[in-house]
């Protein structure tokens, strides 16, 4: 599994499972156009994860859609067809064309770039047996210290959500068996602050660094 998720860039993540589906978290920075989008994840409407440039060069004519309702209007707008769009809120449950997946809320605590009360999220998706969590931009809450998964990508820039310091506090409670750290040496964040991160987790944790700048 883990030689099937790409971090592209920043937070945009690809996916592809056993069964040749591909899906995408926040796609942002793609560099040409494969259309190849089966299920598109979307955690919030901010530029660098909501990106409907972006978008359009992963998706098809049968892609699906999953978005917080903050960024339904826009998909609208935009021309996306709404049979293919599934809004979420925090704290669901669903099955989106076989994958099974839960929404987990994505928040600040201490600070107002990601309010609570906007309802945006991370998943948890489960493919090819493992539970897959992707945390989108968020800080160390209740919820998602709660979040039980093998595989964890998490923020660890600072700025807009966890350090790498506080991000590894996080994969160590939850102690998933592989942790993969985004959003960091770009728009914010150093280029350390991968092997920051990963120098914090424990040891039984397995770490990968998969972005490459």
């Amino acid at each position: 599994m883990i030689e099937n998720i790409d971090v592209l860039a920043h937070s945009c993540i690809r996916l592809k499972t056993s069964d040749n589906k591909v899906l995408y978290f926040d796609p942002f920075m793609i560099a040409d156009a494969p259309h190849d989008a089966d299920i598109v994840f979307l955690t919030h409407d901010h530029y660098d994860h909501y990106s409907p440039e972006d978008l359009a060069k992963v998706a098809h004519d049968k892609t699906i859609i999953v978005t917080p309702r903050t960024t339904l209007h826009s998909l609208l707008d935009k021309g996306e067809n709404e049979a293919r769009i599934i809004a979420v809120d925090p704290c669901q449950t669903l099955d989106v064309a076989g994958i099974p997946a839960e929404t987990v809320p994505a928040y600040n605590i201490g600070k107002d770039f990601h309010p609570r009360t906007n309802n945006w999220v991370g998943y948890v998706i489960t493919a090819d047996g493992k539970r897959v969590y992707v945390a989108g931009d968020t800080d160390i809450t209740p919820e998602n210290s709660q979040v039980k998964c093998d595989i964890a990508l998490v923020p660890v820039g600072g700025t807009y959500t966890m350090t790498a310091s506080e991000a590894a506090c996080l994969i160590n409670k939850i102690h998933p068996a592989v942790a993969i750290p985004t959003h960091y040496g770009a728009i914010v964040g150093e280029k350390s602050d991968g092997t920051t991160f990963a120098a914090q987790v424990d040891e039984s944790i397995g770490v990968v660094i998969k972005l490459c700048y």
